[in-house]
């Protein structure tokens, strides 16, 4: 037990002598009183203090197990003005990049003996708000929030009564810190990538107002521009779920010059447009090659291979926790802005342009067979 961890309590059913308090909870009086030591020792048992003998904590210990006794939290927050419980406010817990993220921050939290609560908002800026509201009633020491939609402003007004770690959301505010993946760059990597495999027509299906969204949108225009491909370029509306991959594969095939590649937003965009694509009978890669963002767990399945931009969500998780706990800790006062490199991993849904959507047949007719190999070297 490392010094100033609490002691672990066992698991029990009420035994017998429980009973003889009646239908109260145990306090620390009837453990001191059972043990036959003071508050103040029984106090010091529970904290994990180093400064009581094996003899008396064993006591000690032995009628809390004996009483079912349990410490109580909330009076313990108080005396000691501290909670050590993080609140955390998830995005979107159906988008497995941010279950990853939930691993780095439990297991950085856990290393540093505290504990994380945590809210998932379904991408309701509403539900976002509910959730903060419950984490401060609940005087947690601190709030992550991971995708947050929010307005600044509204997240400021937070940040003024805890401290608050944003995940990856930018922000340029002197009382919110940051860690983030950078977009732009990720996006550039995405997109050169493709151009280098020959594509043009290269469309980019959007993150809506999600959290990296517009960074990664503006910087595929300004990497299409940069290579002489800004007339190729095309943007259609989406969100951060399948559906909204599904919906942009749509509205692309309505256009009258379909691409010859995608870039998703990120992985969910890209499952969902994958979908689509099969459902209208187009291959991948062969007819559309098709890039990701984040490297979640999706992307690595067998049946997506998916071509993706890498950000380290573990990473991203574990430095949040540490920037709060250099406020909470260490007093820090100015905000710290962290950026993490991304990456690209070339699966299996990128390729060398086929004959794309700009010669596919129209409804009903069958698709032309792939042209015969070169017979020369």
């Amino acid at each position: 037990m490392s010094e100033g961890s609490a002691p672990a309590m066992p698991v029990r059913s009420p035994s017998p002598s429980s009973k003889r308090l009646g239908n109260r909870h145990p306090t620390i009086r009837d453990v001191a009183g059972r043990a036959g030591v003071s508050k103040s020792l029984v106090s010091l048992v529970m904290r994990g203090s180093p400064q009581v003998g094996v003899e008396r904590r064993e006591a000690v210990l032995r009628a809390a197990a004996e009483l079912d006794y349990r410490p109580n939290a909330v009076a313990r927050s108080l005396v000691r003005k501290r909670s050590f419980v993080i609140g955390v406010v998830l995005s979107d817990l159906h988008n497995p990049f941010f279950a990853e993220v939930v691993d780095g921050i439990e297991e950085e939290a856990r290393a540093w003996n505290y504990q994380a609560l945590f809210s998932t908002a379904s991408l309701s800026p509403e539900r976002e708000a509910e959730a903060l509201e419950t984490f401060l009633q609940l005087r947690t020491d601190g709030l992550i929030l991971a995708g947050a939609e929010l307005p600044t402003q509204d997240i400021v007004a937070v940040a003024a009564l805890a401290p608050v770690v944003l995940v990856t959301r930018s922000t340029r505010s002197p009382i919110l810190d940051s860690v983030t993946n950078d977009d732009r760059a990720g996006a550039r990597l995405a997109v050169e990538h493709l151009i280098a495999l020959g594509h043009g027509a290269i469309a980019h299906i959007d993150g809506g107002r999600g959290a990296g969204a517009a960074a990664r949108r503006s910087s595929y225009l300004a990497t299409m521009r940069s290579h002489g491909l800004g007339e190729e370029a095309t943007i259609v509306r989406g969100a951060f779920t399948e559906e909204g991959g599904a919906d942009g594969v749509e509205r692309l095939l309505a256009r009258g010059s379909p691409p010859t590649a995608i870039f998703a937003a990120n992985d969910l965009v890209a499952v969902g447009a994958l979908h689509a694509l099969g459902e209208r009978g187009l291959r991948v890669p062969q007819d559309v090659s098709l890039v990701g963002y984040d490297n979640s767990s999706l992307a690595a399945l067998g049946h997506v291979d998916l071509t993706t931009i890498d950000q380290p969500r573990r990473e991203l998780g574990a430095f949040a926790v540490r920037l709060l706990l250099e406020r909470l800790d260490r007093g820090r006062r100015e905000a710290r802005h962290v950026v993490v490199p991304p990456h690209l991993v070339t699966r299996g849904t990128t390729s060398s342009p086929g004959r794309g959507l700009r010669e596919r047949p129209g409804p009903g007719a069958q698709p032309k067979p792939d042209p015969p190999p070169s017979s020369s070297d």
